[in-house]
């Protein structure tokens, strides 16, 4: 005959059966949230390595890297052809300035739709902002090619030429693409600061700009005043600002500058602009003997193509 539990040995059983499952309950809850913490660690480790948690205003390079080749890449290769276009019609070589009008607004409309699809890190508003004024830029410009080859049938080339030069059009398409420009180039000089604070985050000009001053200042602030310069000259050419500051700089250092008794950096970029001096590539050429030690970030534009 079986003997049945007293009273308090089942209180006792009951009383451990609960207390093994609490425990047993609390091991998998504490394993859980142990789990869930080192997840988390995780993943912040990775949003600090990928860039995820930058900063606003931090421009990391990774970003000005992406925005190179996914907005200012293809509005340069637009801006290539736009001015090939340009110097062949000054030059009176296109049979057909119709036709290649025609070809530069649907060009101008396929670049659109590549900068357009580009995402800009959050971190970067100057950037966001390039990227608007570039859109808008290519779609101005677009719009004025268009203009132009509807009017080119009863204008002669060379007036045609002048025509589109003075299209509200294209000069609005020209603002808003040099702004864009003046961006980028201001988002290098907020990177520069990030990774030398010598180097100021921002720098504006209270008076004209002496070549004695000139010479101290770092190249990312060269690069954005120059990106300045050709915003106000409406300056859509085939060379980059770095090109200009390069021409600047060996200018002054040839010694033609002091030779001619010139004060301002003004005066030199007058010079060099008005006689068609600065050509794509000076920077390129006088990298290595100029700026080796200069702070840029690891964008094609600053190297050469072997590189």
């Amino acid at each position: 005959m079986e003997k049945r539990l007293t009273r308090s040995e089942l209180i006792f059983s009951l009383s451990f059966i609960f207390m093994l499952v609490v425990a047993v309950g609390a091991f998998f809850y504490g394993a859980k949230i142990g789990a869930e913490k080192t997840e988390a660690k995780y993943v912040e480790q990775a949003k600090h390595l990928t860039g995820a948690e930058a900063k606003p205003g931090s421009y990391p390079q990774q970003d000005l890297v992406s925005f190179y080749h996914t907005v200012f890449l293809p509005y340069r290769e637009f801006q290539s052809e736009w001015y090939k276009t340009m110097e062949k019609m000054k030059a009176g070589q296109l049979t057909e300035p119709a036709s290649a009008l025609k070809e530069l607004s649907s060009l101008a409309k396929q670049k659109y739709a590549q900068a357009q699809a580009a995402s800009i890190a959050g971190s970067s508003p100057l950037l966001q902002q390039a990227q608007v004024e570039i859109l808008k830029g290519l779609k101005l410009l677009g719009d004025a090619a268009s203009r132009g080859a509807v009017s080119s049938k009863d204008v002669a080339t060379d007036k045609l030429l002048v025509a589109l030069k003075k299209d509200s059009y294209y000069k609005e398409g020209v603002d808003q693409i040099m702004s864009g420009q003046l961006d980028y180039y201001q988002s290098m000089l907020r990177w520069s600061n990030t990774v030398n604070k010598k180097i100021p985050a921002t720098y504006e000009l209270s008076a004209i700009l002496g070549i004695n001053q000139w010479k101290t200042l770092p190249l990312t602030i060269k690069n954005k005043l120059m990106a300045e310069h050709m915003k106000a000259r409406m300056l859509l050419t085939s060379y980059y600002p770095q090109d200009l500051v390069s021409a600047v700089d060996e200018y002054i250092l040839s010694g033609e500058a002091a030779k001619m008794k010139m004060k301002s950096v003004d005066a030199v970029v007058d010079l060099l602009v008005n006689a068609n001096a600065v050509r794509y590539g000076d920077f390129l050429n006088s990298k290595a003997k100029v700026y080796a030690q200069e702070t840029i970030p690891q964008l094609p534009f600053f190297y050469p193509e072997d590189n």
